[in-house]
C-alpha cells in the first residue's frame, strides 16, 4: 500500500493547488478503512487511488472506465503501484446490462475523453463533426453488488457526462439498503443531452432522504440547490449524517 499512499498523496497535493479535484481533500470524512467503494467514470484514476489509501487493506475499491485508452492507462497504473484493493473493469454503468453505443467525440483529429457518452436515451445529441463509436459492456451498480458478493457500499463517485440519472436508477438496490455518499459530477450542459436537469437529479436524491454539500474553504458546506459555480455534489444521508 505504500505506493497507493505516494499516488494518493500526490493527487492530493495537486488538488490544494487546483491541478486535481479539490473534493479530493474531502474524502477522508466519508471514506473509512475498510469501506466498499465504487468509482464510476474512473478516467484514469484520479479518485481511485486516494479512496484505496482511504478503504486500506480491508476495504475494496470498484473502478469503471468504458474507454480503451484511458482504461488501458489506469489498468496499468494500478498494476505498476500493486493496488490489491483495487479491482478495474472495461465497463460502464446505467440503469440495465449488456452492451450499449458510447460516442467518443474527436476534434483536430484528436479524442476528447472528457466528453464521451452513452448513446441511449440521447435527446439532443450535440455538434461534434467527428466521432468514433465504440460499443461497450453496461452493468449497473446493483447487479456488481449481487456478482460481486459486496456485503455493504460505503462511498459512490461518479462522474459520467450526464448519464447519472441512469446510473443512479441502477443502483436504487444499493443505494436504498446500504445509504452510500454520493459524490456526483452534476452539470446541466451535459445533463441536457439526455433531457434532464440538475433539479431533477439532485431532487430525486433529497426525496430520498439525502443532503447536499460543496466542498468549499477546506471543509464540505450544505448546498440546497445545483450551480454553475461547482461541478461536484456530495450527498449524505440524513441518518448518516446525524450519526457523525
Amino acid at each position: 500500500m505504500m505506493r497507493v499512499g505516494a499516488v494518493a498523496a500526490m493527487l492530493r497535493a495537486g488538488a490544494a493547488v487546483s491541478l486535481s479535484e479539490p473534493e479530493l481533500l474531502g474524502l477522508a470524512e466519508h471514506v473509512r478503512p475498510g469501506a466498499v467503494c465504487f468509482d464510476i467514470g474512473a478516467a484514469y484514476g484520479m479518485y481511485t487511488y486516494p479512496l484505496a489509501r482511504l478503504a486500506g487493506p480491508a476495504g475494496q475499491v470498484h473502478s469503471f472506465e468504458p474507454l480503451p485508452v484511458p482504461y488501458r492507462i489506469l489498468e496499468a497504473g494500478w498494476r505498476a503501484i500493486g493496488a490489491r484493493n483495487v479491482r478495474v473493469t472495461n465497463a460502464a454503468l446505467s440503469s440495465s446490462t449488456g452492451y450499449q453505443r458510447l460516442r467518443l467525440p474527436y476534434r483536430f483529429g484528436l479524442p476528447i475523453h472528457g466528453w464521451a457518452h452513452l448513446e441511449e436515451g440521447l435527446k439532443h445529441p450535440g455538434s461534434s463533426a467527428a466521432a468514433r463509436i465504440v460499443e461497450v459492456p453496461v452493468y449497473t451498480v446493483d447487479r456488481v453488488c449481487e456478482l460481486r458478493e459486496l456485503p455493504r457500499v460505503d462511498f459512490i463517485k461518479m462522474d459520467v457526462e450526464g448519464y447519472e440519472a441512469e446510473v443512479l436508477k441502477g443502483a436504487e438496490w444499493t443505494i436504498e439498503q446500504h445509504r452510500p455518499a454520493l459524490l456526483l459530477e452534476i452539470e446541466d450542459r451535459h445533463l441536457g443531452k439526455y433531457g434532464r436537469d440538475s433539479a431533477e437529479v439532485a431532487g430525486s436524491l433529497l426525496a430520498r432522504g439525502y443532503r447536499m454539500h460543496v466542498w468549499h474553504r477546506g471543509r464540505w458546506n450544505r448546498a440546497d440547490r445545483v450551480s454553475t459555480r461547482w461541478r461536484n455534489y456530495l450527498f449524505v444521508s440524513w441518518a448518516a449524517e446525524r450519526r457523525r
